[in-house]
């Protein structure tokens, strides 16, 4: 009976947690997604430690206390909270990548141990295909998470690694495995010092292939490989789920491991990336540098705070496109107060958000929604593209990459090809920047260059105060002038 109500509390965590997925694919139904995932969990973690005390007091030679079994548990989960707890508080939105990276390297782990102690106790062919494989995808998916996380915490160095050969070690590495896991089923069956040696050393090549393969990928294309991980963290999941019978397991590793992969290729395809490409062999450069003949003739023209609050007094429409920059300058807040005393204004403020802003998919909107901006003029770059020419103003604050011309126009640059938001159409645009350096990918940008853009230097947060300190001096322009604009 209570298997069964084990098994039933399974089942609606697992619906809870499709509805997560649900609810987070839109804006104002995402905190909705939250709980539902919450709930799924508390579900889950109650229903595994009744099943767990449950075996224990079925166990017929009396080793398996359900005291200490108890106890054993409590513990795993103190010191789990001590440290999440603490870490989940002071992380800064910006730092959520790197933090979302190394939770993935914790997955991968947990399915390496998971699988050691399947290997322990025994099993048929199947059973040891699982092992061999969610001990390859786990540590695989542990050391590329830590890659992932040292590259995006600008710990190691963004450019690629490119050794001689690298994809033939790659794919060496690969029929090395399979071979390996033949010869582990043949002589696995029952566990011995042979056994142990070969999956050993099949954890030993996936953690080198895994950091290889992730070290081999620039820093401009991160975003794609934390998505990427984060697929392949589910299918470590998935495995653990078959080496443990746990059909949640199974379930919940399928979700994240499938929406992962969709996730990913939306990226590659938002950033005209081949997917196989970006995960076999990788793109981008160090940052900060110019990598091709993308290095622009020309002088830049420089505003100050003041004229820019005029040039926005006296628009008519404006569009306002996010990057990582205005995260790192925490700028969400004052640029979300600018936006509420230019629309009491009467001016026509929107939002236009590239796919890969930021250093996640989401995370200008999770940004701005924690500013409490309107959903409805945060638009997407596909919806917000054709309404540039229409538009007075523009500010750029701290985007770069996805703003980029030299993507439509250079075919040279490394990031040709890559759909971008196309600011430049604009009567006028406003770049927020401390300096002209160039953007994560290491591409020089046009756009600072052209006749109808002015670069606002300084701290992003800082200039926006400046702007709107600035707004009650501005003079209206006249109702005619502002109809006719």
């Amino acid at each position: 009976m209570l298997l069964h109500f084990v098994q039933g509390l399974y089942i609606v965590a697992g619906v809870l947690f499709i509805l997560s997925l649900a609810g987070l694919s839109k804006q104002d139904t995402a905190r909705m997604g939250n709980v539902a995932g919450m709930v799924g969990m508390v579900l889950a973690l109650g229903a595994t430690i009744t099943h767990s005390l449950w075996l224990s007091s079925q166990d017929p030679t009396g080793r398996r206390s359900v005291l200490v079994t108890l106890l054993l548990i409590l513990l795993v989960l103190a010191i789990g909270a001590s440290i999440g707890i603490p870490i989940a508080r002071k992380v800064e939105m910006t730092q959520m990548p790197e933090l979302i990276a190394m939770l993935h390297s914790f997955v991968g782990m947990a399915a390496v141990l998971v699988g050691f102690n399947s290997f322990s106790e025994g099993g048929d062919a199947v059973h040891l295909v699982e092992v061999a494989l969610g001990v390859f995808i786990g540590a695989y998916t542990f050391t590329g998470s830590i890659v992932a996380y040292l590259k995006l915490s600008a710990k190691m160095k963004s450019a690629p690694l490119t050794l001689p050969g690298r994809n033939m070690l790659n794919l060496g590495a690969f029929v090395v495995f399979f071979v390996l896991m033949v010869w582990f089923v043949v002589v696995g069956k029952t566990p011995s010092g042979l056994g142990w040696a070969l999956i050993l050393v099949i954890a030993a090549l996936a953690f080198a292939l895994g950091f290889h393969m992730v070290a081999a990928i620039g820093g401009g294309d991160m975003p794609v490989v934390v998505s990427m991980l984060n697929s392949y963290s589910g299918w470590a999941a998935a495995a653990a789920g078959f080496m443990l019978g746990n059909n949640l397991l199974i379930i919940t590793g399928s979700l994240v491991g499938s929406s992962g992969a969709i996730l990913s290729f939306i990226m590659c395809r938002a950033m005209n990336r081949s997917f196989v490409s970006v995960i076999l062999g990788g793109f981008g450069s160090e940052g900060g540098t110019v990598l091709t003949s993308a290095a622009v003739e020309g002088e830049h023209h420089e505003i100050d705070a003041a004229s820019t609050a005029q040039l926005l007094w006296d628009a008519s429409s404006v569009i306002i496109t996010p990057g990582y920059g205005m995260a790192v300058a925490k700028a969400q807040y004052p640029v979300a107060d600018l936006t509420a005393r230019l629309r009491a204004h009467g001016v026509d403020v929107k939002f236009g958000v590239h796919p890969v802003a930021g250093r996640l998919p989401g995370h200008m909107n999770v940004l701005l929604a924690e500013a409490k901006v309107p959903y409805d003029i945060v638009l997407e770059m596909d919806e917000i593209n054709p309404d540039f020419a229409h538009t007075d103003v523009v500010l750029v604050i701290g985007a770069n990459d996805t703003v980029n011309p030299a993507a439509l126009d250079d075919p040279g640059s490394p990031i040709a090809g890559m759909p971008v938001l196309e600011v430049w159409n604009a009567k006028q645009v406003v770049v927020f920047k401390r300096s002209m350096a160039t953007g994560y990918a290491g591409v020089q940008n046009p756009l600072f260059f052209k006749e109808n853009t002015a670069m606002l230097f300084g701290d992003a947060k800082t200039r926006v105060d400046d702007i709107i300190a600035a707004l009650p001096a501005a003079e209206p322009a006249a109702t005619g002038a502002r109809t006719a604009s």
